[in-house]
């Protein structure tokens, strides 16, 4: 009886780890969005599956059953692109009326449809992707950004797997529809927001506005702009991309509500932020670690990320920061390339080209982090209870900010706010013991889930593979087009409904009051009689 049992739970484990064969697609050109991705990637290798992934950015030691497709050389990569010139204040009429914040909410997407084009129209004839699109599949891991390319070349070659969609960000306005979430700006910021919870009537206004506008964005600037390049490539008209996002079995979303709040879920949409997060201890640079070990009153991290050039800041702006954070009795590490090998000393301040950012605010000696409210960055230090100082730039990050100033766990200054009170204001905040304890706080409620966050995604994309399409998580809401989503024709129904009973209602009255005239009339007529 002990041998069959063995047998059995032999037979069940190589049956739940039986290998897939798993199609990676990330055509998005930043290196901090593959950051997200990769450790689930290696993570499913690792298990045996067999993974073919295509991307920007190949493996720096790749594994035995795990191949890359490199798209190495169609469009430049995004790591220290964004030149922080950029973001300095708007004068004169735009300030004062504030257009300029407009005018930016309203633009800031636009690089990523002129991005997504440009790379579709180069894979369409990539020859290494197309053999790979040529295979079969028991699952497709696809990024969910700001391209639907991957979906159309994916129906062109006949790939019927299950779709599992990965986002480095939060839900965009154009996602939430793929598994049937209904979205409701009264509450939902959108992702590049700097409101929260509760919305004033003209934060609800602009929303809701924001919103739609971001749907319609999306819809026509990009998917129908990459359907009529893919058309155009293979002489023939396809599905629409539209209804071909709606194939979507699982979207897996780098957010987790304890940080980023609570909002509708289904088991098809799926919280997994911090999956990127590498307990794995990795070295500090020497002179890094010599510069924290001699610190006697800790350290204070600043960092704006990968994409953005830090050096790239306005000398009068870079003056202030290092006017400012002289002051206090703690060292500063600032991540700065234009910087000597071993880093440059400038008071307490070591400007670092580079630096093992998780590692550092691992680090005892780390007490604060003065960062741009990416995801990673932030998921990074409420891993480890370090509260933030946020100067959000783009994208999510102001709607980051917002979140995490909400929750007690930073204090938010805009770029263009910055100076010497605002900037010694926040950092003299979060080094307060209150700010310190609030954020180990959240971080503990933060780690309180019932997996850690890469279990959890290996899990969900294994029971993908094991069920497919037999076991549909998404919501009956995808199906339903506007009108019936919003009972717009329910209403037009009922609406008619009280019109024609109003309609039978002031007949009947009209008849009852013609007959007690005509009645009346008679009477009268008797009586003179």
């Amino acid at each position: 009886m002990r041998a069959l049992f063995l047998t059995f739970t032999a037979l069940l484990v190589f049956h739940n780890a039986e290998a897939a064969r798993i199609l990676g697609l990330f055509p998005h050109t930043g290196k901090s969005h593959q950051m997200v991705f990769e450790p689930l990637l290696r993570r499913l290798a690792e298990r045996g599956h067999h993974m073919t992934v295509a991307s920007f950015f190949p493996l720096k030691n790749p594994l035995e059953n795990y191949t890359d497709i490199s798209f190495e050389g169609i469009a430049a990569v995004g790591v220290e692109t964004i030149d922080l010139t950029f973001f300095e204040g708007h004068k004169g009429f735009m300030k004062i009326t504030g257009l300029g914040t407009i005018i930016q909410r309203l633009t800031e997407f636009v690089p990523l449809n002129e991005m997504a084009l440009n790379v579709c129209s180069k894979l369409v004839s990539w020859p290494p992707l197309n053999d790979v699109l040529r295979k079969e599949y028991d699952v497709v891991l696809v990024e969910n950004f700001n391209s639907d390319c991957m979906l159309g070349l994916m129906h062109v070659y006949g790939i019927k797997a299950p779709i599992v969609a990965l986002s480095s960000t939060g839900l965009l306005p154009w996602s939430s529809e793929r598994v049937g979430v209904t979205e409701n700006p009264s509450y939902m910021p959108i992702l590049t927001s700097t409101i929260t919870n509760p919305f004033s009537f003209l934060e609800r206004l602009q929303n809701t506005f924001l919103t739609y506008y971001y749907k319609l964005w999306f819809r026509y600037t990009i998917q129908v702009k990459e359907q009529e390049i893919i058309e155009k490539h293979f002489g023939r008209k396809i599905v629409d991309l539209k209804d071909l996002a709606k194939n979507t079995t699982l979207m897996m979303v780098n957010l987790f509500y304890s940080l980023n709040g609570a909002r509708p879920l289904l088991p098809g949409l799926v919280e997994v932020g911090g999956m990127h997060l590498d307990e794995t201890p990795k070295p500090i640079p020497h002179y890094i670690e010599k510069f924290l070990n001699e610190s006697e009153h800790g350290v204070i991290l600043l960092s704006f990320g990968s994409l953005i050039k830090t050096s790239t800041i306005p000398k009068y702006k870079e003056e202030i920061i290092i006017r400012v954070l002289s002051k206090f009795k703690q060292r500063v590490i600032w991540k700065y390339e234009d910087s000597d090998e071993e880093g440059t000393l400038v008071g307490n301040i070591l400007k670092v080209r580079w630096i093992p950012q998780y590692e550092l605010l691992k680090h005892k000696k780390v007490l604060a982090f003065i960062g741009h409210g990416g995801l990673l960055g932030m998921t990074e230090a409420v891993s480890v209870g370090k509260p933030m100082v946020v100067v959000p730039f783009y994208g999510d990050q102001p709607t980051n900010a917002a979140a995490a100033a909400s929750i007690g766990f930073a204090k938010k200054i805009s770029y263009a706010d910055i100076n010497d009170d605002t900037l010694f204001e926040a950092v003299q905040s979060v080094l307060s013991a209150e700010m310190r304890l609030s954020a180990r706080l959240v971080s503990k409620m933060w780690h309180d889930r019932q997996s850690k966050p890469l279990d959890t995604a290996v899990y969900w994309v294994e029971r993908v593979i094991r069920w497919g399409h037999k076991d549909p998580l998404h919501s009956p809401a995808r199906d339903l087009n506007f009108i019936q989503l919003s009972l717009l024709d329910v209403g037009a129904a009922l609406a008619v409904i009280l019109i024609v009973l109003v309609l039978i209602l002031k007949a009947i009255l009209l008849l009852i009051l013609r007959v007690i005239k005509v009645s009346f009339n008679v009477n009268v007529k008797e009586k003179k009689h």
